[in-house]
C-alpha cells in the first residue's frame, strides 16, 4: 500500500536534534539567569525577627488541647456573679472539655460567632487558652481559640495523593513531589527574601521561573513537549508580570486592605505591601499557565501522530480549536476561583447602600478583579504562542518526507488493512466522512 498507517510519524534524526538544540538555546539562558538570580537574592536570614507567640500574652498563659464531651446552654462563666453588683447573668453555649494532658472536665464558653457557624459537638478536638495560672483578673479561666483540624486535613491530603497516583501513576507521584518542592522553595526563598526588602518583581520572576523549570521537567520529563510548554509558560509569566506591574500602579493598589497586611506593615516595615501583592499575582498564575501550556503542547504532538502529513497551518488551526475551548473553560475557572475566595467580601460590600461602580472599585474588590483580569490575559496569550512553538518544533522534528526514519506512534493500527486517517484538514466537522472507496483509493 502506498499510504502510511495511522500513527506512523516520519522522523528526521538530524532535524529532531536541531529542534531540541534550538529549544535549549532559548531556555538555557533563562534558566541560568534564574539560578544566578536565586543566588544573588537568597535571603541572609537577618531581615526580620520572629514574632512572639500570638497567644502568649502574659505569664502563666498556656495553649492546651482537649476533647468536647457535650455542649449545653447554661449561664456564661464570664457573667457569673454580675447580679451581686447590679449586673445581669446571661445564658450562652457551654462546652464541657476533657483536657488531653489529663485532669477533670471543665466548662468552656464558646464565642457566639463560632456556635452560629458550627457548634461544638461531642468528639471535637479544640485548642484553648488556660488562664488558671495567670493573674489576669478574668472570671473565665479558659478561652476558646480554634478547632484542631489535623486529622481531617491529613485524611483529605492522603486521599488526594492516592487519587492522583492511582489515575496518573508515576507521573502523578512526580507531580506531587514537584508541588511539595515548589511550595518549599516559596517558603524558604521567596518569603524570606520579600521580608528582607528585596525587589518583589525580581523575587517573583526568579522564584516563579525556578519553580516552573523544576516542576515541569520533574513531572513530565526532559522532552521537546515539556520544553515547548515551558517556553509558553515563561512567555505567559512575562506578560503577566508586565501587565500586573502596570495595573498595580495605575489602579493605585496599596495591598493594605486587611488585618494581615496592616500587621505586616507594623512588624516588617521594609516590606512593600503593593510589591507583595504584585508577587502574589505572579505566583497565582503559575498553576493555570502550566495547565494550559502543557495541554496545548501535548495536543499538538498527538494531532501530529494521528495525521503526520498535515501541514503546519492545519496543525495550528486544529490546536487552536482545542485552545479556544480551553480558554473558555479556564477563564471560568479563574474567575470562579477568585470569586469563591472573595465571597465574604462580596457579601459584605453588597450590603452597603452605595452604587455598584463604587463597590467594585474599592481596594478589596479591585485587587480581586485585577487578579482575575491579569491572570486571564497572560493565560489567553500563552495559548497561541505555545501552540505556534509546538507546531514549529513538531514540523522541525518530523519532516514528513522520503528518506526519513519511520517511528510508529502509540496509536498505530493493529489491523494492517485498516484505512489510514487522512490529514486534519479533511476531517473537519464540515467535511464529509471518508468512505471505504475513498480509503481504498488513498492507499
Amino acid at each position: 500500500m502506498g499510504g502510511h498507517h495511522h500513527g506512523e510519524v516520519l522522523v528526521d534524526p538530524a532535524r529532531r536534534h536541531r529542534a531540541n538544540l534550538i529549544l535549549w538555546i532559548l531556555l538555557a539562558p533563562v534558566g541560568i539567569a534564574a539560578l544566578l538570580g536565586t543566588i544573588l537574592l537568597w535571603p541572609s536570614g537577618t531581615g526580620s525577627q520572629p514574632l512572639e507567640d500570638l497567644y502568649g500574652t502574659g505569664p502563666g498563659v498556656g495553649m492546651a488541647t482537649g476533647t468536647v464531651t457535650r455542649t449545653v446552654t447554661e449561664t456564661c462563666p464570664s457573667t457569673e456573679g454580675l447580679q451581686d453588683v447590679g449586673g445581669k447573668e446571661l445564658d450562652c453555649d457551654i462546652s464541657y472539655i476533657v483536657p488531653d494532658a489529663g485532669g477533670g472536665e471543665f466548662a468552656l464558653e464558646v464565642p457566639p460567632e463560632t456556635t452560629h457557624s458550627r457548634a461544638l459537638k461531642p468528639g471535637d478536638r479544640i485548642k484553648y487558652l488556660d488562664l488558671t495560672h495567670a493573674t489576669t483578673g478574668s472570671s473565665a479561666p479558659y478561652v476558646f481559640v480554634d478547632f484542631v483540624r489535623s486529622v481531617p486535613l491529613a485524611i483529605l491530603a492522603l486521599a488526594y495523593a492516592a487519587v492522583v497516583c492511582l489515575v496518573a501513576r508515576w507521573r502523578g507521584l512526580r507531580a506531587l513531589l514537584g508541588l511539595a518542592g515548589g511550595l518549599a522553595f516559596i517558603i524558604l526563598f521567596m518569603v524570606p527574601a520579600l521580608l528582607e526588602g528585596k525587589s518583589p518583581m525580581l523575587v517573583g520572576l526568579v522564584g516563579s521561573t525556578v519553580v516552573m523549570f523544576a516542576a515541569l521537567y520533574f513531572a513530565h520529563g526532559f522532552s521537546a513537549r515539556t520544553s515547548t510548554a515551558l517556553l509558553g509558560t515563561l512567555f505567559g509569566l512575562g506578560v503577566t508580570a508586565a501587565i500586573a506591574s502596570w495595573a498595580t500602579d495605575a489602579a493605585a493598589l496599596t495591598g493594605a486592605t486587611d488585618d494581615a497586611a496592616l500587621t505586616l506593615n507594623t512588624v516588617a516595615p521594609g516590606l512593600s505591601l503593593s510589591g507583595l501583592l504584585l508577587c502574589g499575582l505572579l505566583i497565582a498564575g503559575l498553576g493555570v499557565l502550566n495547565d494550559v501550556t502543557i495541554t496545548q503542547s501535548s495536543a499538538i504532538w498527538e494531532l501530529a501522530e494521528i495525521a503526520p502529513h498535515s501541514s503546519a497551518r492545519q496543525l495550528f488551526a486544529s490546536g487552536m480549536r482545542i485552545g479556544r475551548d480551553h480558554i473558555a473553560s479556564t477563564v471560568y475557572t479563574i474567575a470562579f476561583a477568585y470569586a469563591g475566595a472573595a465571597l465574604p467580601i462580596l457579601v459584605l460590600v453588597s450590603m452597603y447602600d452605595r452604587p455598584l461602580i463604587d463597590t467594585l472599585t474599592t481596594g478589596e474588590m479591585a485587587e480581586e478583579i485585577i487578579r482575575i483580569l491579569v491572570g486571564s490575559i497572560g493565560l489567553v496569550l500563552a495559548i497561541p504562542v505555545t501552540t505556534g512553538i509546538a507546531v514549529a518544533v513538531v514540523k522541525a522534528t518530523g519532516s514528513g518526507s522520503a528518506g526519513t526514519k519511520k517511528r510508529s506512534g502509540r496509536r498505530a493500527l493493529r489491523n494492517p488493512t485498516e484505512a489510514p486517517v487522512p490529514p486534519l484538514a479533511a476531517t473537519t466537522p464540515d467535511s464529509p466522512k471518508p468512505t471505504a472507496t475513498d480509503a481504498h483509493q488513498h492507499n
